[in-house]
């Protein structure tokens, strides 16, 4: 499905559907289309909001994962959202949702985590990313999935495009060393909203004891794994990830209350 952007002050967003808000974060190098599958299945009964984060465009000073939980505050505060509303994050999008539901814990009801940073992340395979080598560009995006054939050449290109420009790969740095620095090992104590976290069993980015890790860190957090699955469940497994995601949600709704 292709998905229709909206612009408010100064946001570009995805806002699909009517109900409770999913707000729905990407990472590095993702796009609002990497939830395509997601925004399909749950707008329906949900409200699914995802914010373009300005990884490329963002000032250099405030690029890393503050300034992207900086951002999502003031897109939520432009949206007027409600009280509180569920985050999922992908990858360096889970990191922002962590950073952002430390900062703001009364707004986040539930999050939920597929290969998220915060802990670990070996983004680039150890490297940064290398101007104007394509093969290398095509390597570490087919490193991201299981099934490298996900790496499409449409999406290489796009990557290569991204990278090989200087100001948006100075950015891609520093947002990636901002990530290696913001460790939330000492943190996660403090998040007690129900946590989902989703996995690909063949993670090679934030592999299989990553979330195990999150899972231990995190006090009301419960696992669930996918198989021949990658960095990005959403994307290589939805119908899987959809699933979990949906008994979680119907698990976690907010009872009604009983009166007297």
């Amino acid at each position: 499905m292709e998905l229709q952007t909206h612009h408010r002050q100064g946001y570009e967003y995805v806002d699909e559907g009517e109900g409770p808000v999913l707000l729905l974060l990407h990472g590095l190098f993702g796009a609002l289309s990497n939830w395509a599958d997601v925004v399909d299945a749950f707008r329906p009964h949900y409200r699914v909001l995802i914010p373009l984060l300005p990884i490329y465009e963002m000032p250099l000073a405030q690029a890393g994962v503050p300034g992207l939980a900086r951002y999502v505050e003031g897109f939520v505060g432009a949206l007027e959202l409600p009280a509180a509303f569920t985050v999922l994050g992908n990858s360096l999008g889970g990191h922002v949702a962590l950073v952002y539901t430390l900062d703001h814990p009364d707004r986040v009801s539930r999050l939920v985590l597929t290969g998220s940073s915060g802990l670990f992340e070996d983004g680039m395979g150890g490297s940064f990313p290398k101007r104007g080598n394509y093969g290398f560009v095509q390597e570490r995006v087919a490193y991201t999935f299981y099934d490298p054939a996900v790496a499409t050449k449409e999406l290489v290109d796009e990557i290569f495009r991204i990278t090989n420009s200087n100001s948006k790969c100075l950015r891609i740095i520093a947002i990636a060393r901002s990530a290696q620095r913001h460790n939330l090992t000492k943190e996660l104590h403090r998040i007690h909203v129900p946590v989902l976290l989703v996995w690909g069993l063949n993670d090679t980015i934030t592999p299989p004891p990553v979330a195990h890790d999150f899972a231990r860190l995190l006090p009301a957090a419960e696992l669930a794994f996918l198989d021949h699955c990658g960095h990005a469940p959403m994307m290589e497994r939805p119908a899987g990830f959809n699933a979990y995601l949906r008994r979680f949600l119907r698990k976690t709704a907010p009872q009604p209350a009983v009166l007297a």
